[in-house]
């Protein structure tokens, strides 16, 4: 089974991250696309630009809220079905994300989401 893990883009490249994405939307802030070290920027399975904006008023009293519509975009995308399919034979897989909250962010759900996918 594929191993799904998640890092903050600012941190290290290491080998044992394997195959690494991007999951975010938008392009990390201060980050050269030369110094960041990934296979994929997976645009198609973040949260729509709506979403994102509307949860990024106010995070705390938002996040049970963002995280269910989240999951319901999850549900109807094609893309994260095509996603599933192209990682479930990898070993180790990377969710790269650029937000400062290491427990309140979009990868968590998506971390989540994609492992249930997979079993």
């Amino acid at each position: 089974m594929t191993q799904i893990k998640l890092k903050r883009v600012y941190e290290d490249y290491d080998e044992k991250d394997g195959y690494r994405v991007l999951v975010d939307r938008l392009w990390p802030r201060g980050m050269k696309k030369e110094h960041l070290h990934y296979d994929l920027w997976a645009k198609d399975i973040t949260p729509s630009s709506a979403l994102r904006e509307w949860f990024h008023e106010d995070p705390d009293k938002n996040w049970e809220l963002f995280s269910s519509k989240y999951k319901k975009e999850l549900g109807d995308s094609q893309a994260v079905k095509e996603f599933v399919e192209n990682i479930k034979e990898r070993p180790v897989v990377t969710l790269l994300y650029a937000s400062k909250d290491e427990e309140h962010n979009h990868a968590i759900i998506l971390k989540k989401y994609l492992e249930k996918q997979l079993k």
